[in-house]
């Protein structure tokens, strides 16, 4: 039978892998049961057997999973994409395998000619995460040192290495008492160390001491993979950048060629500025425009201007165009911050490029700009002109003289600049744009009149207008646009002459004439009413600006007199119907008496009571009557220089309603 067989316990035992402990039963049953010696003898035998198949079993489970450790870790350096990852790996393999309650992994510093701690696992002291070794101290140390493996039962009592204050320390405190360590070999030399170690005495087998080596040789493969990776990255990346600075460099030095043939080209085949900056952007890949001066960013195209180079502006690139000591205007390279030297260079070279081309245009321009001149003078000395040629005059110029015009005079502020006369322009000396404006004048003031009359012609040919020098300033005639306004026309060439020159320029405007061609006469009466404009806006301080008659309320009125001082009725129409036409058409629609009102309120000197008394009526009655005017005059119908020219203006109604 089965049970007779002696072996088959340990069969047993064998198949369901017993401990070591279970192996002594079947002999101890035996001798319970009184078996024969021969029974017992067998036993012994059996057992001696199945403990050493036994054995043979664990050895070969062991050197398994050493190897299936090694296979995996050889695994993860073949797809090796983190070094820190695989060093762990190591570590965490070294600690498993061997048993021990931490394992970790010092790398040698080059710099420092030391070691430090690279991984840990299992550690937890901080102390002993920081550690470092000089060659020779500790364990780790000694193991550096030699390039052999070192093992210590109990490392505080092993006088083979030499024990440091720190090292001894950082050891204590993580608790560590047997610790086995294997150099990490490159070659001849050793870049760091293994270990594996334990809190209490344990001794390390010699296929312990093996596995870890072998760890070890994978962990030296893994770095020195990892540092020819990061070497071969580094150089790629170095190569990388040379070929993009090649190439960035070769795109510009194409991209200046080609802007450089493109330019020339232009000024060849008398391009003009729009084209200049047509062909920039397309180089430039960006968006090019020309900017006249009064639009550009002062601050950053007097920059360029000064420096003499493009200047950034907030996402933009600003170029000045200049020649001589007058701004032309400004190339902007629009949405382009990160702009390269060379392309800098390129949109600095469009603007000189530009600026000439202004300059020939402007040499072109020039007997434009006498006929333009000689044409407004006839406007103004020649009343009797036939308008039909006066027409075909202002056509040859693409000018319209049968469309609403505004007269302007403009006049430097500089300290040598006199106040412009009252009396009429037709009385002072005439002349056009060709001759001298300043007369005996001192060469730099008429320099100065030179440079106006210039801007002042190249805003008149720009806007289809006209002008010219006359009486120590400049003259111009430009179109009314719809929905302007003769003051905001005054106020605007102010600052666009003012911008060109870097000076304050004063402007006058006369009001607006419907017909230049038609009604000459209207022209140079309108130069009168524009000259006496300038001269009040200096006398009240407003030098540098631009203003009209109509800005000046009933003192308008003076201004825009006819030759003999006196307001025509049109205007005086126009002041009353500005002033207090509002009240008048309510009383027209409603048949109220708000405008008797308003003469009583003044008479009385203000006062609700004093009026009710003169209108006969009551208190409350007036009081209604006066808050209907302020909703229909404004707020500030009662603030002293409000009620000024109300007060004014009701005497002129007066005057005309008694005709």
């Amino acid at each position: 039978m089965a049970d007779d067989q002696p072996e088959n316990p340990y069969l047993e035992l064998l198949a369901r892998g017993a401990p070591a402990e279970a192996y002594e039963r079947p002999v101890l049953r035996a001798r319970a049961d009184k078996a024969p010696a021969e029974r017992l003898a067998a036993l012994e035998r059996a057992k001696l057997l199945a403990l050493r198949v036994r054995g043979e079993l664990e050895g070969r489970r062991r050197r398994e999973a050493e190897l299936s450790a090694l296979f995996e870790t050889a695994h993860d350096l073949a797809g090796l994409r983190d070094l820190d990852a695989v060093l762990q790996a190591i570590v965490q393999r070294a600690r498993s395998l061997l048993g021990t309650e931490v394992a970790y992994l010092t790398l040698h510093d080059p710099t420092a000619g030391d070691t430090y701690m690279r991984v840990t696992d299992g550690s937890v002291s901080a102390r002993f995460q920081q550690l470092r070794l000089a060659m020779g101290e500790g364990l780790g140390g000694l193991v550096a040192q030699t390039a052999r493996p070192y093992v210590t039962d109990s490392y505080f009592d092993d006088p083979r290495f030499q024990h440091t204050h720190s090292i001894d320390a950082g050891v204590k405190d993580e608790g560590l008492v047997a610790i086995l360590g294997v150099p990490l070999l490159l070659g001849s030399g050793v870049i760091g160390v293994l270990f594996a170690a334990d809190r209490r005495a344990r001794v390390f087998e010699r296929e312990q001491i093996s596995l870890l080596a072998s760890f070890a040789a994978h962990a030296a493969v893994a770095i020195d993979t990892a540092n020819l990776l990061a070497e071969t990255r580094t150089a790629l990346a170095e190569l990388e950048a040379a070929n993009e600075i090649i190439r960035d460099r070769s795109g510009v030095i194409e991209r200046a060629s080609d802007v450089h043939d493109r330019l020339t080209e232009l000024v060849l085949r008398g391009g003009g500025v729009h084209d200049v900056a047509d062909a920039v952007a397309e180089v430039l890949s960006g968006t090019v425009e020309f900017t006249e001066a009064d639009r550009a960013p002062a601050a950053a195209v007097d920059r360029s201007r000064t420096d003499g180079h493009a200047v950034r502006y907030g996402e933009d690139w600003i170029a000045a165009v200049s020649a001589g000591g007058e701004l032309l205007g400004a190339l902007v390279l629009h949405g382009h911050p990160g702009l390269d030297p060379v392309d800098q260079r390129t949109l600095e070279r469009a603007a000189m490029v530009t600026s000439l081309l202004l300059l020939a245009r402007r040499s072109a321009g020039e007997a434009e700009q006498r006929v333009r001149g000689e044409l407004l003078d006839d406007l103004l000395d020649a009343p009797d002109r036939e308008p039909r040629l006066l027409r075909e005059r202002a056509i040859r110029l693409r000018a319209d003289l049968d469309a609403p015009h505004v007269v302007l005079a403009a006049g430097l502020d500089t300290p040598a600049a006199p106040a412009a006369s009252g009396t009429s322009g037709t009385s002072g000396t005439s002349g056009t744009s060709g001759t001298d404006p300043g007369g005996d004048a001192p060469a730099d003031e008429a320099a100065d009149r030179q440079r106006l009359v210039s801007a002042a012609s190249h805003l008149a040919a720009t806007g289809h207008g006209l002008a010219a020098a006359r009486d120590g300033g400049t003259v111009l005639l430009l179109p009314l646009a719809e929905g302007d306004t003769a003051d905001a026309l005054a106020r605007r060439t102010a600052r666009q002459l003012g911008t060109a020159l870097h000076a304050p320029v004063t402007v006058g405007a006369s009001a607006p004439v419907a017909g230049p061609a038609a009604r000459p006469a209207d022209v140079a009466s309108g130069y009168a009413e524009a000259r006496r404009c300038l001269a009040a806006l200096r006398v009240l301080g407003r030098a540098g600006q631009g203003a009209a008659a109509e800005d000046f309320g009933f003192l308008g009125l003076l201004l825009g007199g006819t030759r003999d001082g006196a307001p025509d009725a049109a205007r005086v129409q126009d002041f009353v119907h500005r002033t207090i036409g509002a009240v008048l058409d309510y009383d027209t629609r409603r048949g109220t008496d708000l405008v008797r009102t308003l003469d009583a309120y003044y008479a009385s000197g203000m006062s609700p009571a004093r009026t009710k008394d003169e209108l006969h009526v009551h208190v409350n009655t007036v009081a209604q009557r006066l808050e209907r005017v302020g909703r229909l005059l404004g707020p500030d119908w009662q603030s002293p220089s409000r009620a000024l020219e109300i007060q004014l203006a009701l005497r002129l109604h007066r005057l005309i309603s008694a005709r």
